[in-house]
């Protein structure tokens, strides 16, 4: 079980069963859509932290919720955040030539067929979700649906895409910062740990501490995200650093430097950790997610 496994284990496993789950969902057809499900394997498969599906299988382990169900659910909220950086990497908006060490999918396949691509994991992704192998409970899937469209919406990841390309034309405050961050990065982090809850039908009160664990490892995310652009080896990150000095936008970095960043970051995490103080040594793979996401280099 994920739950009894050290951190690094956990990482290696569910990247696993991740790109297992991708090579058969994303199985190359025989006809003229060949390239379309390359360009979704080559952003889906291998790479990448998998920090959204471990969220996901720790979080529904603490409600000793199916292990099929899990995985289809974290695939599917993977499917999103593929979809993203596939988006994300278009000329049109950041233009990165590398993501994840390997050329971004527009490079090796066109622009019109990463677009296509990033549009098809999103369908994929809901369409998973609703299948009745994902829970046998429609309300349990009416719910995961819902959360997952609030966090990748214009309330969430896409919204939060628009004001950092608002970020390039403005000067924004440390307030503004904040959420666009809580958006961007921090909404899908936060709803894979809700899914998890969702499938595990927590109580409510069980929930609110794992909220305020969620929304704080999403922002301490992203602290140490701006921390490595600045600071970070582009090698171990696998893309492009220092852009968004170079783009003159505002991040946690230049608005309260290094040392303080580093500092807020930290509390960040304290703070997560503490929100599962109801939880027993069953969370502990949730207490070193938090503080792996101080740790990590890429």
């Amino acid at each position: 079980m994920v739950a009894s496994l050290s951190l690094q284990a956990a990482l290696t496993e569910i990247g696993a069963e991740i790109d297992r789950r991708f090579d058969t969902l994303l199985a190359i057809p025989d006809d003229p859509r060949a390239d379309l499900y390359r360009a979704m394997r080559h952003a889906a498969i291998g790479g990448g932290k998998r920090l959204r599906p471990l969220l996901v299988f720790a979080t529904g382990n603490l409600f000793g919720v199916d292990r099929d169900c899990l995985a289809r659910a974290a695939t599917a909220i993977e499917a999103i955040h593929v979809y993203s950086l596939i988006h994300d990497d278009l000329p049109a908006m950041d233009d990165d030539d590398l993501r994840r060490g390997k050329p971004t999918v527009h490079k090796v396949f066109g622009e019109a067929t990463a677009v296509l691509a990033g549009d098809c994991l999103h369908a994929l992704a809901f369409e998973w979700l609703a299948d009745l192998a994902t829970h046998p409970d429609p309300f349990v899937r009416s719910e995961l649906v819902l959360e997952v469209a609030r966090a990748s919406g214009p309330n969430g990841m896409a919204g939060g895409q628009m004001m950092d390309l608002e970020a390039e034309k403005s000067r924004f405050d440390l307030n503004t910062v904040t959420r666009l961050q809580a958006m961007k990065t921090g909404a899908l982090i936060a709803c894979s740990v809700e899914a998890g809850a969702i499938l595990g039908r927590a109580a409510p009160d069980a929930r609110t501490g794992l909220r305020g664990y969620a929304r704080d490892i999403g922002l301490a995310f992203q602290i140490a995200d701006d921390l490595l652009d600045v600071e970070g080896d582009e090698d171990k990150a696998g893309k492009r650093l220092r852009k968004d000095a170079g783009a003159g936008k505002e991040t946690f970095v230049s608005l309260l430097g290094t040392g303080r960043a580093r500092e807020q970051a930290a509390m960040l995490v304290d703070q997560a950790v503490d929100h599962l103080r109801g939880f027993g040594a069953e969370a502990d793979l949730l207490r070193a997610v938090a503080r792996f996401v101080l740790e990590r280099d890429r």
